[in-house]
């Protein structure tokens, strides 16, 4: 071999394909980043959960969700572990088979032990290809979600302002009747007065007759005929008002039980508005609902993004695993060889100690983190939906803390 061509190719040996910079950087960004997001998507999930409240079209499509999400993170732990499986099957097993079939020259040897890494990372890199799409279709479905949210809350808000004006018309109808009825009391009151008064003014004329007849019979009783009929036009003048009177007071206390009935169906229409105004869910709750699954839609990609870089940080162990294997039958070159299966051995070890970190993580999703599913937030009383409420608020304040502290 020239001695140019043999310098080259051990210049190329020497590259790393995987930086111990971008290694740590990698470890920084793309995992422990995921530890408090597991326990964090299920608490903004039971947020989501108890603001739908009186939605149950919404609470049905957010539980697939959060059922989903559970799915999603339970399979990224499994995957992880099988990273972890993977990683410590190569440097705990091939890359000593490895080291030991270069020092030694044995090429079957070397070219078996490559051959059975190449199929043990494909695994996990179709797996990682397939979790990716998984994230992918799954933040549309939340995406969906979010868009049955925002119309629903549309359509409870124009529900609400109908209603609010229905509210206003009849109470007007209302206060109308209650005037026209006053009305019609007062004017009960005034003729009832006037009868009172015409009949004082009869019994009067009658009392003032016969006082005056108890004084004068023993002298002039003749004179007692003509003092009734002196006055008769006026006795049935009186008489006539009263009957009058009666009458017209008659037409009114039909006409207040015709108010009164009026007054009692509009009231219980009246009752009925507010009563449906009151089962109308508050639209602001699902403000908070869309503001929660837009911070799990974040949240998901955040997650994709964490598997798309798994599957970058694969190829770049991939390449750096089987970049010198054409290398292994030059003996000038063994050292070099030798070098990059210790690089290589570091940098997956690193790798499976930072799934295993991730694994953690995920594994927070135990059935306990979803067990709000099994409630229906409509049932509690406004005491415990509020207790409920506050305690998952802490929580998430507990995880931002946390979050900051590091």
């Amino acid at each position: 071999m020239h001695s140019s061509y043999r310098l080259r190719t051990m210049n190329m040996a020497c590259r790393r394909p995987v930086p111990e910079e971008v290694m740590e950087e990698n470890q920084l960004s793309f995992f422990q980043e995921l530890l408090p997001s597991a326990e964090r998507t299920a608490l903004l999930y039971h947020l989501s959960y108890l603001c739908l409240a009186k939605f149950p079209k919404l609470e049905r499509v957010l539980r697939e969700c959060a059922l989903e999400t559970q799915n999603l993170f339970a399979s990224s732990e499994a995957l992880l572990q099988k990273c972890v499986d993977t990683s410590n099957q190569m440097v705990s097993t091939l890359f000593p088979q490895l080291k030991l079939a270069v020092e030694n020259n044995e090429n079957i040897q070397t070219t078996s032990s490559l051959e059975k890494a190449r199929e043990w990372i494909a695994e996990i890199v179709n797996g990682v290809e397939e979790m990716v799409d998984r994230y992918e279709k799954h933040n549309y479905s939340v995406a969906s979600c979010t868009s049955d949210v925002i119309l629903e809350k549309a359509e409870a808000e124009k529900k609400i302002a109908q209603t609010t004006k229905e509210i206003e018309a009849l109470e007007k109808v209302v206060r109308d009747i209650q005037m026209e009825l006053r009305k019609t009391l007062e004017e009960i009151g005034q003729i009832e007065s006037k009868i009172n008064r015409c009949q004082a003014r009869f019994a009067c004329r009658r009392m003032f007759g016969l006082s005056f007849l108890a004084v004068i019979v023993p002298f002039v009783g003749h004179i007692l005929k003509s003092i009734f009929q002196a006055k008769p036009a006026q006795n049935q003048a009186l008489a006539n008002e009263k009957a009058r009177l009666i009458a017209q007071k008659s037409n009114l206390k039909s006409q207040e039980h015709n108010i009164q009935v009026r007054l009692t169906d509009i009231q219980l229409k009246l009752a009925n508005k507010k009563t449906e105004k009151g089962s109308i869910p508050e639209t602001v709750r699902l403000s908070d609902v869309q503001k929660y699954l837009y911070q799990i839609q974040q949240t998901l990609l955040k997650h994709n993004m964490f598997w798309k870089s798994v599957l970058v940080f694969l190829e770049s162990l991939k390449s750096e695993t089987f970049s010198n294997e054409h290398f292994i039958e030059e003996n000038e070159l063994k050292e070099i060889v030798l070098m990059h299966i210790d690089l290589a051995q570091e940098h997956w070890k690193a790798f499976g100690e930072s799934c295993l970190t991730a694994k953690r993580a995920f594994s927070l999703q135990n059935k306990d983190a979803y067990k709000f599913l099994e409630f229906n937030p409509s049932s509690f009383s406004p005491e415990e939906w509020k207790r409920r409420y506050d305690i998952v608020i802490a929580d998430l304040t507990k995880i931002g803390t946390a979050i900051g502290a590091h």
